[in-house]
């Protein structure tokens, strides 16, 4: 039983860093002026800097010169869509500064991809929906880039990924792994995976759980092998537990990981103990490669604040993004970006630009 008298070791006043962390990236609002060469802060000490924007002449008044001017973008909805369609595309008011903002982070996720990205999804508590940010994620990058993505169930405990998307194929990790001698070509590996709307695959865990628990560092790491000859970005959706047998394959083959909490304060306390694990065990490193996603489970925080939340994660990673409350994703059935909010939508294509950010310039 927790002491009344002590003080949260994670989020009590005498722990609370006083140090100002860079706020999350500020979406624009409606009529609000838009720098569209800005992109969001990172942390002080990240090893990803913001991508070098294309230099510009500018006059001494701050003002960009340009010998042809550039027309005008068409808007894509809101009444600016309506007034350029009822004009007959005589009138063009131009995108929003919300349409152009979503431009820019449409091509951060487009950004050039050498070799093949792996991104491993966290958490040590089960409920926070760390399988359904690996569907989003996923979907919102198979959805926007022309390569191939691919979604691993890794959990031991009968993993429910392959429940997320339209069941194409019975087949299992377990069942490529003992063809995978007779695989050479993408289509060979395709047979055994289920793929979504998005395009985006997923490759099922064994649904027996005394068969996935002996799926093993060996295991993973010749899965791995066979998928990055094939696939771009491969996210590999891990159990709650940090113990079970596949995990050290899986962090020390990691190029990034996403650390999901909820929004509460279990969830938050169970994702502050996967970063001190982590350093503890000699992955600090890749700890300051990782994003931490706080994930409204429910319509309410209740009295969480959530900002201190983002700045306690933000001093620990490299970036902290937050995914509202979607009813879609109450049903816990498959997952349908269309059915998405707006908000959640945006909040995906924030999250996938941020991981994007971190694409190594060539291959490790």
């Amino acid at each position: 039983m927790t002491d009344p008298q002590r003080p949260d070791p994670y989020f009590s006043e005498e722990n609370t860093d006083s140090t100002p962390h860079p706020a999350p990236s500020q979406r624009p609002q409606p009529g609000a002026h838009y720098d569209p060469g800005a992109l969001p802060p990172l942390r002080p000490d990240s090893p990803y800097p913001p991508l070098p924007q294309p230099s510009r002449a500018r006059h001494g008044t701050g003002h960009v010169t340009s010998p042809v001017q550039q027309p005008k973008r068409a808007p894509s909805s809101g009444w600016r869509r309506v007034v350029y369609l009822g004009t007959g595309k005589l009138i063009n008011p131009g995108e929003s500064p919300v349409e152009r903002y979503q431009r820019e982070l449409t091509l951060r996720v487009n950004q050039p991809l050498r070799g093949c990205f792996k991104i491993g999804m966290l958490s040590l508590k089960g409920g926070v929906g760390k399988t359904t940010v690996t569907t989003m994620l996923g979907s919102t990058f198979a959805s926007l880039r022309g390569d191939r993505v691919i979604a691993v169930d890794a959990n031991p405990d009968r993993g429910t990924l392959s429940q997320k998307i339209p069941i194409e194929t019975t087949a299992t990790v377990r069942h490529l792994l003992r063809d995978a001698d007779k695989m050479t070509r993408y289509s060979d590996v395709r047979a055994y995976t289920s793929q979504g709307a998005s395009r985006l695959e997923i490759l099922a865990s064994e649904q027996d759980p005394a068969v996935s628990e002996a799926f093993s560092e060996n295991d993973y790491l010749r899965t791995l092998n066979l998928l990055e000859h094939h696939y771009n970005i491969v996210l590999t959706d891990c159990g709650t537990g940090l113990m079970h047998s596949a995990m050290k394959g899986v962090l020390d083959s990691a190029d990034a990981l996403v650390i999901v909490s909820s929004s509460s304060v279990d969830g938050a306390r169970s994702a502050s103990a996967t970063i001190d694990w982590l350093e503890a065990h000699g992955y600090g490193e890749l700890v300051k490669r990782s994003v931490a996603v706080i994930n409204s489970v429910r319509p309410q925080a209740g009295t969480v604040d959530l900002d201190k939340l983002v700045a306690h994660f933000a001093a620990r990673t490299r970036a902290v993004c937050r995914l509202p409350f979607d009813p879609h994703l109450e049903e816990g059935a498959e997952i349908e970006l269309e059915r998405l909010t707006d908000d959640t939508r945006l909040a995906l294509l924030e999250l996938s630009a941020t991981m994007a950010d971190a694409f190594p310039l060539k291959t490790r």
